[in-house]
């Protein structure tokens, strides 16, 4: 039997169907449009939105110099904050961040589009090589990060503005995590997620070493010795398994796999896809899987998820991006059994679930889903070895803080501690404040102490 014949096939469109399918979701503003669209702010004192941002982007300020015509000023604010502006400005949740926030909400439920604004500026600095940051005298210390995704380009980005020089260890061969791995291709066009990395590195001092995966070619304990500093910013590279019988069949799918093929691919229309797809989850990455197999040509995709519609936590507007892309949402609904078909996926059985006392239970009410393949997007694990004694809780790494964790001289943030949101807006902040914390350390001379015993 050919491959043909199990539903799952590449080139299911025209090139020109591709490249209008996976355009950017939000194209740029327009200088008028951004005139516009920041006319409505208020500028608010201790402004709401501010509270809202992981990374406390002076937004009024930003939004009143785009008002008066300076794109690069309103940059610069952005950037103070958050160097991975651009990126945050594409792929942040902002209805449910800062524009959820928005005080315009309140008379006419409309926030002013603080993302677009954020972009429209970032893009033009970035577009006219505008480098806001100069180095610091060399302090002659050197820090080893360890991980090129928001948090470890954000880290080394704020060290190397403060003098000291950074060496960046990355397992893949791109510099940029999942803004480079596992965004939605339609929400970073055009390379922008290593042309941004380009920018991030362009203030000098520092190397990235790729190729390089903690616990296979080297330890923790190996840049302890070698480096005055270390920040982990390795994220989170496992994925939970659906731990049901037909897991390890032919089409099914790690989402996160899927997600990173096609962001590599050069031609879309070689990534293969199903006729019938259902992704199992409610997350980010199950809406951004689900959309982007209907954009590349799949006739029918269905997302099963285990609780209700408010329960899911891709945002409202993420649902209803899926919605309109005409992915069915199923509510209610564990995975029990993948069906097979000749040693391949031909359906799913989903078992009718509901909330008794509190807890989530089947009914035994069963049903089957016909389907080519199955993405599996229920959460991902983190997995790491080389840490050594590092004190970990609930399968992340303990920090204070300031990012310090149990270890002297070794600080971490992003997916990888306890606590981390999953946002890459909250792993530049995270970045951010532990570069902070080190250069603090490194400037009192003092050996940088552990924060938990």
């Amino acid at each position: 039997m050919g491959r043909l014949d199990t539903g799952i096939k590449a080139s299911r469109l025209s090139p020109a169907e591709y490249a209008a399918n996976f355009s950017d979701l939000h194209p740029r503003l327009e200088n008028h449009e951004a005139l516009v669209a920041s006319d409505r702010c208020y500028f608010c004192y201790d402004a709401p939105c501010m509270t809202a941002c992981p990374t406390s982007i002076d937004i009024p300020l930003f939004i009143r110099q785009i008002s008066t015509g300076n794109p690069i000023g309103a940059a610069n604010t952005i950037f103070d904050q958050n160097i991975l502006g651009g990126m945050c400005a594409r792929v942040c949740p902002t209805e449910t961040l800062c524009e959820q926030a928005c005080v315009r909400n309140t008379a006419e439920h409309r926030p002013v589009e603080i993302g677009r604004l954020q972009r429209y500026a970032t893009d033009i600095a970035m577009e006219q090589g505008k480098q806001f940051y100069a180095r610091a005298a060399s302090s002659g210390k050197r820090i080893a990060v360890i991980g090129a995704g928001p948090a470890g380009l954000a880290a080394a980005h704020r060290l190397a503005v403060n003098g000291h020089s950074v060496v960046i260890f990355d397992a893949r061969e791109k510099a940029g995590g999942l803004n480079e791995y596992g965004i939605a291709t339609y929400k970073s066009t055009d390379d922008f997620a290593q042309r941004e990395v380009d920018y991030v590195l362009s203030i000098g001092g520092i190397e990235v070493k790729h190729g390089q995966k903690l616990g296979r070619d080297f330890n923790l304990a190996d840049l302890t010795g070698e480096f005055d500093a270390v920040f982990l910013g390795i994220g989170l590279a496992g994925v939970n398994a659906l731990r049901t019988e037909g897991e390890e069949l032919e089409g099914v799918v790690d989402a996160v796999d899927f997600i990173a093929a096609l962001r590599q691919a050069g031609d879309k229309g070689s990534v293969e896809i199903g006729r019938r797809v259902v992704v199992i989850g409610g997350g980010m990455t199950a809406v951004d899987a689900a959309v982007q197999a209907k954009l590349l040509g799949a006739e029918e995709v269905t997302i099963c998820y285990r609780r209700g519609k408010e329960h899911m936590n891709a945002s409202e507007f993420e649902q209803d991006l899926a919605a309109s892309k005409g992915v069915i949402l199923r509510h209610w609904l564990a995975p029990k059994k993948i069906i097979a078909r000749d040693g391949r996926v031909a359906g799913i059985e989903v078992e009718y679930t509901e909330l008794s006392e509190g807890r989530l239970v089947g009914t035994g009410e069963t049903g089957v889903i016909a389907t080519d393949q199955v993405f599996k997007a229920i959460g991902q694990t983190f997995e790491a070895s080389g840490l050594g004694h590092l004190a970990m809780e609930g399968g992340r790494i303990v920090v204070d803080s300031d990012g310090r964790t149990s270890m002297p001289g070794v600080w971490a943030g992003g997916d990888c501690v306890v606590g981390g949101e999953d946002l890459t807006v909250a792993a530049v902040a995270n970045g951010r404040d532990a570069a902070e914390s080190i250069h603090r350390a490194l400037l009192a001379g003092a050996q940088p102490t552990a924060a938990v015993a």
